[in-house]
């Protein structure tokens, strides 16, 4: 028998034994770590779901992508699955109901594809609005078209998102270099930040020029872009699909691309994927509608990869990590959170005079101000040196953008570089690139109402 010493906190110390059944290959980090925090891993790439549904029962964790659906009858045979781990976004292929009712933990990694997706569905609307595709095929058979592959700018254009989690909010950030307006809808409420406005489904219809879904396949979204959805739009659109191929009907699609209503596609998903992607052309008959895509100038395809990078293969495994250990491994959350602000650094605010008003402070409070403010220096629980600076700053000063409001505050840290890198896996926007000069380290991030916020790292002082 395999057992492994897991550490749950420094005062207690259980014995486990976690088999884990890894039925799709995946980044081999996932299988190497899991193996180093002691985990029992084996492998089976090539067994039917019966096969695989004959042995489950000796493992707590599974760990699939996309070869065939855990349903009921697969987890009535789990009788001792503790996990189900998906290399993946989605978690669709799972009764995630029925897992959850036999107290299964069911994990997922959209953070780690996330880039991926943003990136690609931003290549497939600028290939499309510049014919790049189009334009390539008639240079190799000797055709130089220039009129015809006259392109359209994304500047200026809305772009709606539906589906408003890591995908959309990721792809809303990349757009940030475009002088667009992004509109999202979510059934959530209040998921829109600095990058997206949330408006109702209708207000997304009426303004877009550009509509990108970014939606997990459920029996709400199943066929959600039909005929009536594509005709409440205001104007015609682009519509570029990553999510579920299932989310738009396809025959819909291909006769509002004909009649005009809809200007062009990009879709890296498509209605008639089989579980397993690569048996898509296996079938004699193409049905007539995805026929019509293949044939169309304004119609882009990719093979369902847009989270599927090189460098999102290895996240998406190291998310799993995380996950799995988290699962088994507790932290002691509140010295790890307590490290991430160490005091308040400085209030920051605009003023219609600041040189007048750093006279009036300083002849009316005694503050002892330079060009910068007033510096209060003070000693923390450990007598460490610490300071809070107060500086006014002239209306018309662009320090504090993109953040409207009048003021900004700075917050001391530890471990600046590294809690950028936190801030960034968690989705929180990151402002720039992080500065160093001599009197510490700057980094800056916007919260959820686009406020500036300045974060630093002292060089002089350790804080602690």
């Amino acid at each position: 028998m395999f057992f492994s010493l897991i550490l749950i906190s420094n005062l207690e110390i259980i014995f486990m034994d976690i088999k884990i059944l890894h039925i799709d290959s995946n980044n081999a980090i996932l299988m190497s770590q899991l193996q180093d925090m002691g985990f029992e891993n084996h492998e089976d790439f090539t067994s039917s779901k019966e096969e695989i549904e004959a042995k489950i029962h000796a493992y707590q964790g599974i760990v699939i992508r996309s070869r065939f659906k855990i349903d009921k009858a697969f987890l009535d045979k789990a009788t001792n699955l503790q996990f189900i781990a998906r290399v993946g976004a989605g978690l669709e292929s799972i009764d995630c109901d029925y897992a959850v009712s036999k107290n299964i933990t069911l994990i997922a990694a959209p953070e780690g594809n996330r880039n991926a997706v943003a990136e690609h569905t931003l290549g497939m609307i600028l290939s499309l609005f510049n014919n790049l595709n189009k334009a390539d095929r008639e240079i190799r058979s000797g055709h130089w078209n220039r009129e015809s592959n006259r392109g359209h700018e994304l500047d200026g254009k809305t772009v709606g998102i539906i589906g408003y989690g890591n995908m959309g909010k990721s792809f809303a950030k990349k757009l940030r270099g475009f002088d667009v307006e992004v509109l999202c809808y979510d059934i959530q409420e209040n998921v829109a930040d600095a990058n997206a406005k949330q408006v109702t489904l209708e207000e997304l219809q009426q303004k877009s020029d550009v509509l990108s879904l970014h939606l997990p396949w459920t029996p709400e979204t199943d066929k959600m872009v039909d005929a009536a959805f594509i005709n409440a739009y205001e104007k015609p659109f682009w519509i570029f699909n990553t999510s579920r191929g299932k989310n738009i009907v396809t025959a819909d699609l291909a006769n509002a691309l004909k009649s005009g209503k809809v200007l062009g596609a990009g879709l890296d998903v498509l209605e008639y994927e089989k579980l397993s992607f690569e048996t898509l052309f296996q079938d004699k008959n193409t049905p007539e509608a995805f026929q019509y895509l293949l044939n169309a100038d304004n119609v882009i395809l990719s093979p369902h990869v847009a989270g599927w990078t090189f460098e999102s293969h290895e996240r998406l495994a190291q998310v799993i990590v995380d996950k799995i250990k988290a699962k088994y491994f507790t932290e002691d959350k509140a010295i790890v959170n307590e490290k991430r602000v160490t005091g308040i650094g400085g209030f920051f605010f605009k003023c219609k005079n600041s040189k007048e008003l750093v006279a009036w402070y300083a002849k009316h409070l005694g503050l002892k101000t330079d060009d910068y403010g007033s510096t209060f220096w003070w000693k923390d629980g450990k007598a460490n040196d610490c300071s809070t600076q107060w500086s006014p700053f002239a209306e018309e000063t662009t320090y504090f953008a993109p953040s409207e409001k009048q003021f900004m505050q700075n917050f001391r840290v530890d471990n600046l570089e590294n809690l950028l890198l936190q801030l960034k896996e968690e989705g929180v926007t990151i402002v720039g690139e992080m500065g160093s000069y001599d009197y510490g380290k700057f980094g800056w991030i916007l919260d959820p109402e686009g406020n500036k916020i300045e974060l630093w790292e002292p060089i002089d002082y350790i804080f602690k």
